[in-house]
């Protein structure tokens, strides 16, 4: 079924024994009816038997890293695709995705004074909740697309009925995504001193002239560190970077699949990705995604939207997080710009009431979906960057930690969102969007975030307001 559900509903007090197909016996929210059983017990039982895309060591290296920025001696950026696409797959889309999220871990760096924990929202990130079950083009009504892991975005009967062989699909990309970026993490293309040049090649431009002191700044420190004798070839870590993939946990046939026991510490960990988040439609404490995800031990994403009540919250933090562990659960606030004010002051409350280690991230992206004079789905610039800075300004009153923000951008120079230094306009979306869902930061609007980001952190971190947060 695909009925939306009751999110508040309140957990049972007796907390029933789990295993990865105990989310089975729940309500099943956003997830297709597979018109073929059988056709899906096999794909699951082909799956069982694939090696796991990530590993649990790698999934707990990165709860300690965020347990770091629970703490606020460190950053998260949390970044990638609305939805992966089979049809647009290819390794430079790969490349210049991770491409642009090092540049940002390098502006942000400097602002925080901080390590950056990069998380990629890539290779798992293939399936897509719905605000309605079907959708209508010229008279005709069909299934909703919900990402090609469950069925094709082809407007078309055919195309629209779930087909469980998605899934071998997606992992055969997700396996060969994670191949790509393990290669790139450790083999030199992500060394600092590339990417402090790919910086200076943005802020080369006069439209992105404003941004050129960072850029300077950071390649004197460079210059300082390798006229002191620290190169990549003497620290390995100027030339190597810990990446982490994440997704949502959407479609859980897939997720029970690949779920796996850790040899180490003998606890279940999804093999799917690093880090699992549950979206604002799933959260339901009874839910079937709330199940699965209690249960695993890597790192949770909770996405937080203006229906999350304090009651809610807590619910959901006792049943995800009932070790309160550091680092286990992201609390990922996404109300949209103007309403930061009036949701997030509650539920940190309500998290600092409890005694909850959770890790506070921005989604400045879901609550600020606008639809242009011409008809396209887009995302003003200006209102992002103002939810971004709402969620700052609320922390520095509460005296909390604003641990990270969540963008979905890519690597490629679409017109997707408006504005920014090179200035979208409605009139420009036509000439290059490519998204399968909703629209994302192109590149160039990526990059100018990560520098009034990074302005925002270091006004946290000296008090003193930069010129170009005073300027923009």
């Amino acid at each position: 079924m695909m009925a939306h559900g009751n999110p508040t509903a309140r957990p049972d007090t007796a907390e029933p024994a789990w295993d990865r197909a105990s989310w089975r016996a729940l309500e099943r929210i956003q997830m297709p009816d597979y018109p073929d059983p059988a056709a899906v017990r096999a794909v699951e039982a082909q799956l069982r038997q694939y090696p796991p895309l990530v590993f649990a060591g790698e999934a707990r290296r990165l709860k300690s890293q965020l347990a770091l920025v629970g703490a606020g001696r460190a950053f998260l950026l949390q970044g990638g695709d609305c939805a992966e696409s089979f049809s647009e797959f290819s390794a430079d889309n790969i490349r210049d995705t991770f491409k642009v999220m090092l540049q940002m871990a390098v502006v942000l760096t400097w602002g925080a004074q901080l390590p950056v924990v990069k998380v990629g929202r890539m290779a798992g990130q293939f399936a897509k909740p719905r605000s309605a079950a079907t959708e209508s083009v010229d008279g005709v009504e069909l299934p909703s697309y919900r990402g090609d892991i469950v069925n094709g975005f082809d407007f078309t009967a055919e195309s629209r009925v779930p087909d469980p062989r998605r899934m071998l699909q997606a992992y055969t990309q997700a396996a060969a995504s994670l191949n790509l970026l393990r290669a790139f993490s450790t083999g030199g293309y992500a060394d600092i001193h590339r990417v402090q040049s790919w910086i200076a090649d943005f802020t080369g431009g006069p439209e992105a002239a404003r941004y050129r002191d960072i850029a300077d700044r950071i390649s004197d420190a460079m210059a300082f560190m390798q006229a002191a004798g620290v190169t990549a070839e003497t620290a390995h870590e100027l030339s190597q970077v810990d990446f982490y993939t994440s997704h949502e946990a959407l479609l859980l046939e897939y997720e029970e699949a690949l779920a796996r026991i850790d040899s180490t510490t003998g606890h279940p960990v999804a093999g799917s990705g690093h880090m699992l988040w549950i979206g604002d439609r799933t959260r339901q404490v009874n839910g079937a995604h709330v199940e699965f995800c209690r249960g695993v031990q890597n790192p949770i994403g909770l996405k937080c939207g203006p229906s999350i009540t304090t009651d809610d919250l807590k619910a959901l933090v006792a049943r995800l997080n009932p070790a309160n562990e550091a680092g286990r659960l992201t609390l990922i606030a996404r109300f949209g710009a103007g309403m930061v004010g009036d949701h997030l002051p509650r539920l940190i409350r309500a998290m600092q009431d409890e005694g909850a280690n959770v890790v506070w991230s921005c989604d400045p992206m879901h609550g600020n979906t606008i639809k242009s004079a011409n008809g396209y789905k887009t995302r003003p610039f200006d209102s992002v960057l103002r939810e971004v800075r709402e969620f700052f300004h609320v922390h520095k009153a509460e005296g909390t930690v604003p641990g990270g923000v969540h963008f979905e951008m890519t690597g490629q120079d679409v017109t997707e969102c408006t504005g920014g230094v090179r200035a979208v306009t409605d009139e420009d979306l036509s000439s290059r969007y490519h998204t399968a869902c909703d629209p994302r930061l192109n590149a160039s609007q990526s990059l100018e975030l990560a520098f009034l980001v990074a302005e925002e952190l270091r006004a946290r971190r000296t008090g003193v307001s930069g010129d170009l947060q005073a300027a923009v």
